[in-house]
């Protein structure tokens, strides 16, 4: 293998538990390879159904000198016996083989625990994929998703993006690769918006938040919407109820600091940033009211009610009378 190509560092630690980061990062590493040898076989195996044995079988340098990627998963798993030879293996790495370990960081046993410090030590080029938990992570990974495919995001955008898909990466991915793709390369918050105009999830949080903003023409054009493209009424419903419900929770606190707001209610801080301009228009009566009038429609869309769209036009109408907006 060329000595030029990144290739030059064929030990590779894959550390940490965001799947789909995970699976990204061997991706990449094959792509790499196999853009110098591109017959390059890849080899998989979690590290629990290897004997020390048969891993140095399986990182024996190929008779005919083609490249191979060896991956080694779930290597928190293993036990001692395994743990040394995989060390031992990458201190000695043959001539065309690049070995990769998938590591979660954790560990059954101590020798899995020191895994990933004794591979470090040794050279390993590491790949971090931890967990995204905060909104600010997930803020970052849109933004260098948009980054990758070629195009620019801004604030907006991104948070437009994170109502409409939620926090699964995949998702999150696919659409900013998708909107950067169908675009100039340069995403705003209307171009997320085309894109995601129709799916459920969608419109439901678009009557939701018009409802809550007190715009009753704009409420009732999404929920008409809604209703043409089949969304099921209880995702409507749901939506009322988790716009609403929001609100309340925001105003009852009654502070203006979003990020200790969002820590103290479990939210992200672009949700309380948007729930707390929006309760400057509610009451307490205004919030009792509508809170009662999501918890009825939540029962007339599961049977109650003759008319599920009767009732989600009433209830989308009360919410907005309940706001004081007209």
């Amino acid at each position: 293998m060329s000595s030029e190509s990144a290739l030059a560092h064929p030990l590779r630690l894959v550390l940490g538990d965001e799947e789909f980061l995970v699976e990204r990062s061997v991706h990449d590493i094959l792509t790499e390879v196999r853009q110098v040898e591109p017959q390059a076989e890849l080899r998989r195996h979690d590290v629990s159904d290897l004997t020390p044995a048969e891993l140095i079988e399986l990182l024996s340098p190929s008779l005919f000198g083609e490249g191979q990627l060896v991956v080694l998963a779930a290597a928190q798993d293993s036990g001692k016996d395994i743990a040394d030879a995989i060390l031992s293996q990458a201190k000695t790495l043959g001539e065309g083989i690049v070995l990769t370990v998938v590591h979660s960081g954790g560990g059954r046993s101590k020798p899995a625990k020191d895994l990933p410090a004794a591979l470090r030590k040794v050279g390993a080029e590491v790949i971090e994929c931890p967990k995204l938990t905060r909104p600010a992570d997930r803020e970052g990974f849109i933004r260098a998703e948009v980054r990758r495919a070629g195009g620019k995001i801004d604030g907006a955008a991104i948070l437009a993006l994170l109502e409409t898909v939620g926090s699964d990466l995949r998702e999150l991915s696919s659409s900013a690769t998708q909107l950067v793709a169908d675009t100039d390369g340069n995403v705003d918050e209307p171009a997320v918006r085309r894109y995601h105009r129709g799916k459920a999830e969608v419109t439901g949080f678009a009557v939701a938040e018009k409802a809550v903003n007190g715009d009753r023409a704009g409420a009732m054009e999404a929920l008409r919407w809604a209703m043409q493209l089949g969304v099921p009424h209880v995702l409507v419903a749901d939506a009322l109820a988790d716009g609403v419900r929001t609100v309340a929770r925001v105003a009852a606190v009654g502070r203006t600091d979003p990020f200790r707001l969002a820590s103290e209610l479990g939210m992200p801080p672009w949700k309380v940033k948007k729930a707390l301009a929006q309760s400057k228009a509610w009451t307490p009566e205004g919030l009792a009211a509508a809170m009662q009038v999501v918890a009825e429609v939540n029962a007339d869309v599961k049977g109650a009610a003759a008319d599920f769209d009767y009732a989600l036009e009433r209830a989308v109408l009360r919410i907005v009378a309940a706001t004081g907006r007209r």
